[in-house]
């Protein structure tokens, strides 16, 4: 069961599987297939060591921040919590990921909601809180099994789900989604976008600069000159004995602070590097399962895969959602209230995206404001999380990324004021109005939120 869970929670093993399963069940020949497996896998590993690169430089950024401006907090950082409650609900964890993958892929099935979500690390994230979650509300082994299961299949069903529309907004067709627990945090910036939009709205991409300027409109020059600016602000309000003794091992601290600016974005760069590496082989061998597994299936793949369509949203967003996440910090600490610190990392994460979801629906506006949003949902959401989780609650740490909060607040309140009973009604009913969803409407109904295909306009 370990090695099980040690495959499906690898998001590079995982998806040149599913690639595999594809190209063979298209018949492709030997070569074809090799090609096609060995390229997924290998390009899933290029965006987790971009990621890893850009965690590693955005980590002692966060703590020269709290130094810097004296405060402190709970950080959300979904790693962190999940390591700690791996402890006691290991073994429930890895049966709800085990099967919950299997009601996916059986929903996908038999409904219209045909999103198979391949982000196996959120996967096991999510199925760490549901474990808790359904502890705390009163489950015990297999009925716990069962009811973290289902909820965590319908949860990977429906994410993806809310947010094609924007997917198919911001990639211009239909053949892949967002597999990230934050959509409900995108969603709402694509709307808060459409809001703010203006009568001639201007993408972060067609920013012009002076021509003195003209090097900026590289991404990859712009990220890291931003950064840099950004570092060492900050290394210089933490002072460099902080820094020089608990962070750079002894190196200068401007020195130590212009090389993890740089680190950042090199992180990026070799994200957007594995992101076209996949969605070159994944998307074509993928047909293989929607053709005879699952008609019509789409695979919903992690959040880097949309940074390509506007790397300068990327930047933007990250800025945006990380004020938001300084103002909402204020606001807590005032009204007396848990304050939740604004993590590095899930602000980039996240917030990069819902610029980028901002920026598709209301241009340089909808980017800012949009991720802005976003920034103060994923640090007010921790807020009632918390309570849920019982113990591990007073952790000094909490799951950051939207659907997390959303997800766990509502089984929360239903386990509260009715416990167990609620919650498998709950889940029951959600199964069924999924399946009945697939006789009524129409596929423009289901997915024409933004663009009437017809004639190309928004519809209302």
């Amino acid at each position: 069961m370990k090695t099980l869970i040690d495959i499906l929670s690898q998001p590079a093993i995982l998806v040149a599987l599913i690639a595999l399963i594809g190209l063979i069940a298209q018949r492709k020949n030997l070569s074809d297939t090799l090609k096609g497996t060995t390229k997924t896998f290998v390009g899933f590993l290029v965006i987790t060591a971009g990621a890893g690169i850009l965690s590693s430089s955005l980590t002692p950024f966060g703590e020269m921040f709290q130094e810097a401006f004296h405060v402190s907090g709970v950080v959300p950082n979904n790693e962190a919590i999940v390591a700690l409650a791996l402890e006691k609900y290991g073994s429930s964890t890895a049966l709800i990921m085990f099967f919950g993958m299997i009601v996916n892929i059986l929903i996908a099935r038999f409904t219209k909601f045909k999103y198979i979500f391949l982000t196996g690390h959120h996967t096991l994230y999510l199925a760490c809180m549901l474990a808790v979650i359904m502890a705390v509300a009163g489950f015990s082994t297999v009925p716990l099994i069962i009811a973290g299961s289902v909820a965590l299949g319908i949860i990977m069903t429906l994410s993806p789900a809310i947010l094609q529309p924007f997917m198919r907004k911001l990639t211009g067709h239909d053949n892949v989604a967002l597999g990230h627990f934050s959509a409900v945090g995108y969603a709402i910036s694509g709307l808060v976008g459409k809001a703010v939009k203006g009568k001639k709205s201007t993408s972060t991409e067609e920013i012009n600069f002076p021509k003195g300027l003209g090097f900026l409109r590289d991404s990859t020059v712009s990220i890291a000159l931003t950064m840099v600016l950004m570092y060492l602000i900050v290394a210089i309000f933490a002072g460099p004995t902080f820094i020089e003794s608990e962070l750079s091992g002894g190196t200068n601290f401007l020195v130590f602070s212009l090389i993890q600016a740089g680190s950042f974005a090199a992180g990026v760069f070799i994200i957007l590097s594995g992101v076209r590496l996949v969605l070159a082989e994944i998307v074509p061998a993928f047909k293989g399962i929607s053709t005879k597994l699952v008609p019509n299936a789409k695979p919903a793949l992690d959040v880097p895969i949309i940074y390509t369509y506007a790397p300068n949203a990327v930047l933007i967003g990250f800025f945006s959602s990380f004020l938001g996440g300084i103002v909402s910090m204020f606001l807590l600490a005032v009204t007396g209230s848990t304050i939740i610190l604004p993590g590095v990392v899930p602000h980039f994460f996240t917030g990069a995206a819902a610029g980028v979801f901002g920026n598709a629906t209301g241009g340089i506006r909808g980017a800012v404001a949009g991720s802005f949003v976003n920034g103060i949902i994923i640090s007010i959401l921790p807020v009632f999380l918390m309570p849920v989780l019982g113990d591990l609650g007073f952790a000094n740490a909490t799951f950051s990324d939207a659907d997390f909060g959303v997800a766990g607040i509502f089984f929360g309140a239903l386990a509260h004021y009715a416990g167990p009973i609620a919650i498998s009604v709950s889940l029951v009913v959600i199964l069924v109005l999924m399946y009945v969803a697939k006789f009524f409407g129409n596929k423009q109904a289901e997915t024409g939120l933004f663009e009437n295909k017809k004639t190309g306009t928004e519809s209302k």
